[in-house]
């Protein structure tokens, strides 16, 4: 390994040693974050249990499920579970939407002030 190299190694290791000073592209980058991820969050769970709903529907209607639990007549009701299901993994996405316009509006001043002072740098 010639000189440059261990340089370069050393200089690696080193910085993973150091002191992470926040800039203020960080701190923009950490409000992005803030704006966002309680919006992403709502949507993946709600999402993911309107799927869940939906499938229960499905294979209610769809498996010998009914006949175990003793339903008679499973249609209806498999039918009823599934398009609740649906309607949920419907209104999923303007929920999300207004969960993350109310954060943006919220937000929008610092984020805003923060851009522009990087910008004008």
């Amino acid at each position: 390994m010639n000189k440059n190299d261990q340089q370069f190694v050393a200089q690696k290791i080193r910085t993973q040693y150091m002191e992470k000073q926040s800039t203020e592209l960080d701190d923009l980058r950490e409000l992005d974050a803030r704006v966002k991820r309680p919006a992403n969050v709502f949507a993946y769970i709600f999402g993911t249990l309107s799927a869940i709903i939906m499938g229960s529907g499905m294979s209610l209607v769809m498996t010998e499920i009914g006949a175990i639990l003793g339903l008679s007549s499973v249609m209806i009701p498999g039918i009823a579970i599934g398009v609740v299901g649906l309607v949920m993994a419907l209104i999923n996405y303007p929920i999300y939407k207004g969960i993350l316009n109310s954060r943006k509006a919220k937000y929008a001043p610092e984020i805003l002030a923060l851009s522009e002072k990087i910008m004008n740098k």
